[in-house]
């Protein structure tokens, strides 16, 4: 099959994006691929095409675990075998699970970086038939990247035994970054392509406004502009309240954070995803994975704290082309939040040392023992026993998480698992209180191997349906059987893990990498710096201010943004006072004017004058030569 047959079949779609074809073309020579593309540019199918068209195994690392269920759902859904293996899974479950990535015919194993090192992980190298190493949100492998990962690191290694092509992806490289993650994948041991698509968007129009009422601006947006949209909040509270102010306003909206139950955010998602939910009002964790193309209008009433950050959240507005509009609302309070946050971010290194040791005194760990130990971690419960400042707690931990200290995953959703408590020929003997839980027993010995020696992992969905009702009453069934003694029943839970990369060391001995610390912090002091430059700018075209930031120098300006409107009504009273100060002037005498520098006039002003004139908003010119 050729990819465009590939696509048709899979996908539906008629043709490729601009550059998806390309970078498909140089996967399959067999070459190393680093790919830049803008959110919304299509990057999933930049390695999905290829590893369809090839033998083996495609290996995705990727840190998001809600994106990887989601495309492991997609591509099922289109008949494609695929699985995931991310943090929140039973040592059990991953054995399973790349047993079955090596002998079960599957075409994607997606995989949360930190499992890269483990000892399971690598014990299957040797059967896994890998045909690409896709390396997804690519800029964490970068010292450089604002979401930079130590895990990310083993990507190298790995691709040393295992020697297949890599497939690097991102939306959200600058040069200085792309450049590290060529270095750090060791691009130039072979023939390699770096392919970047052009990051604008023509369709998206910026607009930043200054503004004490908030909630009054996204108002008029919601009032002004049809179709859905995405509030992007830094705080869970806000988030709750201004979705009540706008439910009050007749508008129908819902919020959407990390402290939500799983559930809870799926269905929150859904409905939103199918329209009946408006406006999602949220923090960074929505977002991730979700491709409805009709977003009309993203809104951020908080002053996001990198360019890379505010890019990607923006671009989720407009990707079926249709005009859309990205609307920054700021004040002055939002630029000194910002440089408050640089102090909460990077902590000094001795508070960072002694969050060290807290975490171990607070679990009782010892000195010299703790490697490989998973910790379920409630940072409010640390921070209170502690007297600490909650965000401060957490920065440090972020840190500790980027020197090689601790694995810290925030909201891990861990599923339900059961175990049958009782003998396989005993069962038939036990009283069951109904025939539905006769029939539930019978689709877990049937779908779930090893359920009578270990507890496994359930699809609740699955189960439910399969029962004819839902997942409320599958779990009363299941608490039912346990109170009887027939299962051990485990809830499925939402929590934080900590897992500690080595044993406990001691006061003193705990490498916090200065040098590193002092490069973050001066990187995100230049990102909040930019930030500032952005919403503080009233000369450029916002487009092109961002595509400059990213390493795209030639660009024009945009047309549609906050600065060229504002541009384009000044421009618009400056013709209209030539021509009343000349009355009966010729098309040179326009034409002079419009490119003299001292008109102040922008390139495109000779055509806004010739709309003008077509409209009857400005004279036509007297015939004369020109």
């Amino acid at each position: 099959m050729t990819p465009e047959e590939v696509l048709r079949q899979y996908w539906g779609y008629p043709a490729f994006r601009p550059m998806q074809r390309e970078i498909i073309e140089s996967a399959l020579e067999g070459r190393d691929t680093l790919a830049i593309l803008p959110t919304g540019g299509g990057k999933s199918l930049c390695f999905q095409v290829p590893a369809l068209l090839s033998d083996g195994l495609a290996l995705v690392v990727t840190p998001l675990i809600a994106l990887m269920k989601d495309q492991v759902q997609n591509l099922a859904s289109r008949g494609i075998k695929a699985m995931a293996i991310h943090a929140g899974m039973s040592r059990r479950e991953v054995d399973v699970a790349l047993n079955n990535a090596a002998y079960g015919g599957f075409k994607f194993l997606y995989l949360s970086p930190e499992r890269l090192s483990t000892d399971i992980f690598n014990s299957y190298l040797d059967l896994l038939n890998v045909s690409y190493i896709v390396v997804d949100e690519a800029h964490c492998i970068s010292q450089w990247g604002y979401d930079f990962r130590p895990d990310y690191l083993e990507i190298g290694r790995i691709r040393g035994k295992l020697g297949a092509p890599l497939i690097a992806l991102t939306a959200t490289a600058t040069p200085e970054v792309a450049e590290d993650i060529c270095r750090h994948l060791s691009f130039d041991d072979r023939p390699f392509n770096v392919l970047k698509g052009g990051f604008e968007r023509p369709n998206l129009s910026y607009i930043v406004r200054r503004s004490e009422d908030k909630t009054g601006q996204l108002l008029a947006v919601c009032g002004g502009v049809d179709g859905s949209g995405i509030v992007y909040m830094r705080k869970r509270r806000k988030c709750e309240e201004v979705a009540s102010a706008l439910t009050a306003a007749g508008i129908s909206a819902s919020f959407y954070h990390a402290g939500l139950g799983s559930e809870e955010r799926a269905r929150r998602q859904k409905e939103w995803k199918e329209g009946r939910i408006r406006v999602m009002v949220c923090t960074n964790a929505f977002g991730m994975g979700i491709d409805k193309p009709d977003v009309r209008f993203v809104v951020h009433l908080d002053l996001p704290d990198s360019p890379e950050a505010y890019f990607q959240e923006a671009g989720r507005a407009g990707r079926d082309g249709g005009r859309s509009y990205a609307l920054l609302v700021w004040n002055p309070d939002d630029v000194k939040r910002l440089s408050m946050l640089r102090k909460v971010s990077f902590p000094d290194l001795e508070y960072i040392a002694d969050i060290y040791q807290k975490v171990h005194i607070f679990y009782g760990i010892p000195y010299d023992t703790g490697k490989g130990r998973a910790i379920r971690f409630d940072l409010e419960e640390f921070a209170a026993h502690f007297g600490l400042n909650r965000q401060t707690a957490h920065y440090a931990l972020k840190y500790l998480e980027r020197s090689g200290h601790f694995i810290y995953t925030d909201d891990i959703d861990i599923p339900t698992r059961v175990k049958i408590a009782v003998g396989r020929h005993e069962l038939y003997d036990t009283a069951l209180p109904s025939e539905a839980d006769v029939r539930l027993l019978d689709l877990l010995m049937r779908g779930y191997e090893g359920i009578f020696s270990h507890t496994v992992a359930i699809d609740e969905d699955r189960l439910a349906a399969a029962l004819g009702g839902s997942v409320p009453d599958l779990r009363r069934m299941l608490y039912g059987l346990s109170l009887e003694h027939v299962i051990r029943y485990v809830p499925a839970d939402h929590s934080t893990l900590v897992i500690l990369r080595h044993d406990r060391w001691m006061p003193g001995n705990v490498d916090l990498q200065p040098e590193r610390y002092r490069m973050l912090a001066d990187c995100f002091d230049r990102r909040v710096g930019t930030m500032k430059q952005y919403v503080g700018g009233s000369d450029e075209c916002r487009s092109r201010f961002l595509l400059r930031y990213f390493g795209q120098e030639e660009s024009e300006d945009c047309g549609t943004c906050d600065v060229c409107r504002e541009r384009r009504r000044g421009g618009r009273e400056k013709l209209l006072g030539f021509a009343a100060a000349r009355p009966g002037y010729t098309a040179a005498d326009l034409a002079a004017f419009c490119a003299d520098p001292s008109s102040g006039l922008n390139p495109s002003a000779l055509d806004t004058a010739r709309d003008m004139v077509d409209d009857g908003e400005m004279p036509p010119p007297s015939p004369g030569r020109g």
